[in-house]
Formats: structure tokens, C-alpha cells, sequence
């Protein structure tokens, strides 16, 4: 179980993630030129230091995001992480001042004590991106055959919670398997060598593993209730840059809408940076959802939900509320497009 940490133990806890095709600030919309006039009293900064996990952020890829904020003399610094753990580390140092992670990793880094707050929510995909799997001819046909048996996953990652939900619905613990903590590049080296006899997989690993044929699902996530993922920012970068943050949800949805219509188009982008074939990376984009959610009641609650599991389970040892990372509904009206709806 993972137990409370200091922020310097922060990494030891918090490793990698899955890939993300981040969407974040990219406009289709000529409209976008015409929202670049901000009240200078709401902008601090002239650098955004942006946070971006793997490879294949589509805003890095396609330069919108410097173009936009060029008017404004705003420039653009990239930081890639293997994951949000990592990422919100460097958020904890000042590192980075935005970026997307999953529904996990702001949990444990609350309870650690990292200043941000939650600024958005993405909707969840359809669950078919991430998977426990086994090789094609394994003797275990089902999740409760993993009792006792070796299961490598990422701790403290949204992995874990979807480990979780998939044992209780067997019937199962996590205690009841013996829990392999690798980070996603290792639990597919750890397949492919067949030194693991079961693993939780997510795109686009999972579904370069499904093009070959070689394994065989067990269960994936579809009907698991998921929050999708999270856009969070520094707290004092939030406060003092909130015209900013509202140009890049605006920017954020505008692409999300498009995205969500061109899967193609998104894999053709990604797939130099990526290195990964272009109809692999369609398929991970038609698993994804891009746009924006607000941070209703709802959404919040559902957060606490996982929060208060984790407490129960001792995974943290620190009962944390999630809306003390939260913002007033003031804050949050001044920067929340209105065209995101929930």
C-alpha cells in the first residue's frame, strides 16, 4: 500500500502515466484572434510554462499556442513528463504553471501537499483504453483467476483506481494479487518478455499489443465510472493569470471540438512525434474525449468518492477534501467558456 509521503518522496510514490494526445490551446476557429485582447491587470507573466506528458501533444506539434499568445508578448516553454505525478512535482517546485493530467495523481499530490487547484475537466473516454490483459494462450481466463497471481500496474496513477474497481467487481482485494509496480514503458517490456503474468495496459500501448493479436483482454474499462482527466494549474498562477486561464480552456474546447470529429486528422499529426503508425494512433484518438467539462458538484464529488476510497483503503494515510483544491464559483465563472457545458 502507499503510504503518505513528504514532498521530497514525492516521485518515489508518484510514477508515470499514460500517454496523452493533449489538446490544450489549440484553436480551429478564426474567432480565436478576436478573445487575444486581455486586461493586462489579469496577467502576471510573460512566460507560460506548460506541462505535457509523451509524445504527441498536438498543440506543441502544431505552434497555435506561441501564435496566440505572440500579440501579447506572452512566450511558450514546454516540459515533458512521463507522466502527472511527474508533472505535478514540477508544478510543486514551480517548474510548470499548467497541464492535463488523470483522475489519480491530484489526490495523492493533495495529500502531499502540492499547491494547485483544479481549473477544468475532461470528459472520460469509453473506457477502452486502458485494459488488464493476458498473453493470448494464458490459463487465466478471468479477472478472478488473478487471485494470487502477479499483476503489474502503475501505483498511484489512475491505473490503480481502475485495478480496483475491476478486483471489487470480482470479488477481489488488491491485497488478493501480488502487485507489480511498473511504469507503462516497462510493464510492456515486461509482457513482451513474459515476465509478468498479467498487466493493466493503456494507449497507445494497449493498442499496438491489440494490432498484433498476442493478447487477450480480460476486462477493459467500459461501464467502470471514471472521471476523466484533469486540467490543473499552480494556485498562485491560476489567481494572478485568470484572462490567461480563460484563453486557454477557450482554446483547450475549441480544439476538443474538432478533435472528437477528426480522429484521423489528430493520428496524422501525432504520429511523427509519437513514432507510432497512423491508424494505431486513430484508434487511441476515437477512445479519447477532448472537450471540457465544468467542475460541477457533480464532477467534484465524484473525486471525493476516489479520495475517500484511497483513505480507505490506506493507499494514503492523510483524508484529504478535494474542493479545498478548488477555486470560489466566482473564480471559476470568470475564466470557464461559456460554450463548456456539462
Amino acid at each position: 500500500m502507499v503510504a503518505i509521503f513528504q514532498k521530497r518522496s514525492f516521485l518515489m510514490f508518484l510514477v508515470a502515466g499514460v500517454f496523452t494526445l493533449s489538446t490544450s490551446l489549440v484553436s480551429c476557429s478564426p474567432q480565436t484572434t478576436e478573445k487575444t485582447a486581455v486586461a493586462s491587470n489579469n496577467i502576471k507573466t510573460k512566460v507560460l510554462k506548460m506541462g505535457y506528458q509523451s509524445a504527441g501533444d498536438i498543440v506543441k506539434v502544431k505552434g497555435v499556442l506561441e501564435k496566440r499568445l505572440k500579440p501579447l508578448d506572452i512566450s511558450v516553454e514546454w516540459s515533458k513528463f512521463a507522466a502527472g505525478p511527474q508533472l505535478l512535482e514540477a508544478m510543486n517546485v514551480g517548474s510548470v504553471d499548467f497541464g492535463f493530467v488523470g483522475e489519480t495523481p491530484p489526490i495523492f499530490a493533495q495529500a502531499s501537499g502540492v499547491p494547485f487547484v483544479y481549473v477544468a475537466s475532461s470528459k472520460p473516454g469509453t473506457g477502452e483504453a486502458t485494459a488488464v490483459v493476458v498473453e493470448k494462450d494464458s490459463p487465466i481466463k478471468t479477472v478472478a483467476d488473478l487471485k494470487g497471481k502477479g499483476l503489474a500496474f502503475q501505483r498511484a496513477t489512475a491505473q490503480q483506481y481502475f485495478v480496483v474497481k475491476v478486483l471489487e467487481e470480482a470479488g477481489l482485494k488488491l491485497s488478493d494479487v501480488k502487485h507489480i509496480n511498473l511504469t507503462p514503458l516497462e510493464t510492456r517490456a515486461a509482457f513482451e518478455r513474459k515476465s509478468v503474468e498479467a498487466a493493466v495496459i493503456g494507449d497507445p500501448h494497449l493498442a499496438l499489443f491489440q494490432k498484433t493479436g498476442r493478447v487477450r483482454v480480460l476486462r477493459d474499462g467500459k461501464n467502470i465510472t471514471t472521471q476523466g482527466g484533469y486540467w490543473l494549474g499552480s494556485r498562485n498562477f491560476v489567481k494572478e493569470n485568470s484572462e490567461l486561464v480563460k484563453a486557454i480552456l477557450e482554446e483547450i474546447n475549441n480544439i476538443g471540438k474538432w478533435a472528437e470529429s477528426n480522429p484521423r486528422e489528430v493520428a496524422e499529426l501525432i504520429s511523427p512525434e509519437a513514432k507510432i503508425d497512423v491508424p494505431t494512433l486513430e484508434l487511441v484518438s476515437k477512445r479519447r474525449r477532448y472537450t471540457l467539462r465544468p467542475l460541477s458538484e457533480e464532477v467534484l464529488s465524484g473525486q471525493q468518492k476516489i479520495a475517500d476510497l484511497f483513505y480507505e483503503q490506506k493507499f494514503i494515510t492523510k483524508k484529504i477534501n478535494v474542493r479545498d483544491a478548488t477555486l470560489s464559483p466566482e473564480q471559476y465563472a470568470a475564466f470557464t467558456p461559456i460554450d463548456v457545458k456539462p
